[in-house]
């Protein structure tokens, strides 16, 4: 069974920052990605950055700059660190962790809100 805990939300003024974490538990294969999503309301999830365990990163075009992930392999938990908010960074953030040939082993975490307004 694999477990993702979440956390590191809040709410925060325009143009500050978060830190969020994700620590990941379970049988989880070493070769694996590690990522962030987010949700606003009334839209799509949609992806926010992911990292391998190998250390490539695929970010949103929307944060690229303003958001850096990280990861500590030997602890399987990834961090997102957000600058330079702004209110359409508002939505539920979840932590996602996938391996195999097509992703078939896919866990989600259980998602942390973030909340940027003044």
């Amino acid at each position: 069974q694999v477990q993702l805990v979440e956390s590191g939300g809040g709410l925060v003024q325009p143009g500050g920052s978060l830190r969020l974490s994700c620590a990941a538990s379970g049988s989880i294969d070493r070769l694996n990605v590690m990522g962030w999503y987010r949700q606003a309301p009334g839209k799509q999830r949609e992806l926010v950055a992911t990292m391998t365990s190998g250390g490539s990163t695929n970010y949103a075009d929307s944060v690229k700059g303003r958001f850096t992930i990280s990861r500590d392999n030997a602890k399987n938990t990834v961090y997102l660190r957000m600058n330079s908010l702004n209110s359409e960074d508002t939505a539920v953030y979840y932590c996602n962790v996938a391996w195999g040939f097509r992703s078939e082993y896919n866990y989600w975490g259980q998602g942390t809100q973030v909340t940027v307004s003044s």
